[in-house]
């Protein structure tokens, strides 16, 4: 996720696309930058850090006579976040000069015929291959070019280009990642995002997946990819800024709910190899050294320690290796047994969590193999690993996490199915049928958000409701754990996580009318167990509430039954947990709280 800004027209551009960035930082600040195009003359500014750092140069570099221009506000996903790779982007030439929000899959065999027809690359992203792409295309228009490269590129993305030797056009394009239009009288903007252009127009063109969209100072132009003129389907935005920066959400945090099918996809992107293949190019780990690893352990605080939980199951059952996982702050101090043959998996959303970091440097020591899992490219986890897995879920900006879990869970997924294919624990076929499983996953979690003003409606009963329980086994669990953990995060409430069968241990003898217990039963192999535990719930008043499949028969077990698209055992935990999200959110904004805030927390934790 990043933020793209575009403007022509008659004002000084500088001074609509520094505004622009500023109210899309939100969507990355790893690093920002801005190209102008001034008498046909090109000048690119890029700066790490956030957008102040790139004011200061602005103000010191930036020419005053430009008019059309495009900036860019970046959340790494290749290469890391410095000054280098900031976009904009050039060509060989100097004459064109891209931005791009999104993936290009197949960004590695485009580079390499580049390299080979004499092209230099001033970067590590897979962004700049854009700019010598169309370098290679200097004779056509610059529109017909970038419909060339999209015709090309494999991946989510949207890119906008400019082109010195057309100084009044710019050209955006989209697949995936969002690109709209503000159209203004005698200028035109180009965004990710409406708080981009909303100080100046509140006239937007909806700019659909696979259209290219050329926009001059009284003109916009939109075609499909073999460049047949497409009807503008104009609309009025009606948001003000607070509620544009949240793409007309209420909250960061249900936008970020919402999100969850696209980070997913991109978290999938370019890791997946037909016909069902997964490929981690990024763990630069010897294939020798992971198939002598002879135990694993998995480190993690929080909602990231519920990832690792899940991680057990699928590593266990996949690619047959014994697993332990971890409480971060006490890994190191159980005095573990480690060495040259111990794979330590650390998983961190910001990877800057200090127990954590704590634990993977402990491991180091012992001479153990680190794989980081972040979502921060270049954080202290990724310095530290061997080698690093980002979930590329883009910033999340409400405390409590939602898309950093989801994609956390399916990062885990990937890595589980990566060690069974290296190790040949798992059938290729088998893998193949989880793999094609995989990629079914953002259009499901898509379904269930469909169903959200259900689950809405279902809480509207228990705002006032003191005392919940989360239950579930095997894949389940950690489902169930993550639950109890965003209402008691949000909304302030007692609720407690369990596996199901511990129920009868104990905690039991606080299950009495008025309790209400949410089962999480997906996980195929031990529905029928989790079913008779929700059963002694009932029996003694709970109100029962299912999470379950498409087709499953529970309705004689709960009062209520939240529904899910059917798929294998743990793969489910992505669906699964989404409505248990939604459920924590639609109980604590009824409750009136700050869900964005919650009290005593932050974002990262940086202290031990």
């Amino acid at each position: 996720m990043c933020g793209i800004v575009g403007y022509v027209g008659p004002k000084p551009v500088i001074d609509v696309l520094m505004p622009g960035l500023a109210r899309l930082e939100y969507r990355g600040y790893d690093s920002a930058g801005v190209a102008l195009n001034h008498g046909g003359s090109l000048t690119v500014l890029k700066q790490a850090g956030r957008i102040a750092d790139l004011q200061g140069l602005v103000d010191r570099e930036g020419p005053a006579e430009a008019h059309t221009g495009i900036g860019h506000t970046r959340w790494a996903t290749h290469g890391a976040p410095n000054t280098g790779n900031a976009h904009p982007h050039m060509d060989c030439r100097r004459d064109v000069v891209v931005v791009h929000n999104g993936i290009i899959e197949n960004w590695v065999d485009l580079k390499a015929k580049l390299v080979e027809n004499g092209h230099d690359f001033d970067s590590d992203t897979d962004t700049e291959v854009v700019a010598h792409l169309i370098e290679e295309m200097a004779d056509l228009p610059l529109a017909d070019a970038v419909r060339k490269v999209m015709n090309q590129a494999d991946g989510a993305l949207a890119l906008v280009v400019m082109r010195k030797s057309e100084p009044d056009v710019l050209v955006g394009a989209r697949r995936g990642s969002p690109l709209v239009v503000g159209r203004g009288k005698g200028e035109n903007f180009l965004a990710s995002d409406i708080p981009a252009f909303l100080e100046h127009t509140r006239h937007m063109v909806i700019v659909e997946d696979d259209r290219v969209v050329e926009i001059r100072p009284d003109e916009i132009v939109l075609t499909d990819l073999e460049g047949n003129s497409m009807p503008l389907d104009e609309r009025m935005v009606e948001w003000d800024f607070e509620a544009a920066e949240k793409g007309g959400f209420d909250t960061f945090m249900l936008k970020e709910i919402f999100e969850q099918p696209h980070a997913i996809a991109d978290t999938l992107a370019g890791r997946i190899e037909s016909p069902g293949r997964v490929v981690l190019d990024e763990l630069t780990i010897d294939s020798e050294i992971l198939r002598e690893v002879d135990k694993v352990f998995v480190v993690a605080c929080g909602t990231s320690y519920h990832a690792a939980m899940m991680a057990k199951y699928a590593i266990e059952r996949w690619a047959r290796l014994p697993v332990e996982i971890d409480i971060a702050s006490e890994f190191r101090y159980r005095d573990p047994v480690l060495d040259h043959r111990s794979l330590v998996i650390g998983i961190s959303q910001s990877g800057e969590t200090i127990d954590t970091l704590a634990a993977v440097r402990y491991a180091r020591a012992q001479g153990s193999v680190v794989i980081g899992v972040s979502n921060v490219v270049e954080s202290a986890l990724a310095r530290e690993s061997d080698a690093v897995l980002y979930t590329r879920a883009g910033p999340e900006i409400g405390v409590a996490a939602t898309k950093t879990f989801t994609t956390q869970l399916v990062a885990m997924q990937l890595l589980g199915l990566y060690l069974a294919q290296v190790r040949g624990a798992l059938d290729p076929g088998a893998i193949e049928l989880q793999v094609k499983e995989l990629l079914r996953l953002p259009d499901q979690v898509e379904a269930v958000l469909a169903r959200a003003d259900d689950v809405k409606e279902l809480t509207s009963a228990w705002v006032d409701t003191r005392d919940w329980f989360f239950l579930g086994r095997s894949g389940d669990f950690p489902v169930a754990m993550e639950g109890a953990l965003k209402l008691k995060e949000i909304a302030y409430v007692r609720a407690e996580g369990y596996a199901a069968g511990e129920m009868k241990h104990g905690p039991i003898a606080l299950i009495e009318p008025g309790v209400v217990v949410v089962g999480v039963a997906t996980d195929s192999h031990v529905q029928a167990k989790t079913l008779s535990n929700m059963e002694e719930m009932k029996a003694r008043g709970g109100t029962i509430v299912l999470v379950a499949e498409e087709g499953d028969d529970v309705g004689h077990v709960a009062d209520h039954v939240i529904r899910v698209p059917s798929g294998p055992d743990l793969l489910c935990t992505v669906t699964a947990v989404v409505p248990l999200q939604l459920l924590a959110y639609y109980v604590a904004t009824a409750r009136g709280m700050d869900v964005d805030k919650p009290r005593n927390l932050a974002k990262t934790v940086t202290v031990e």
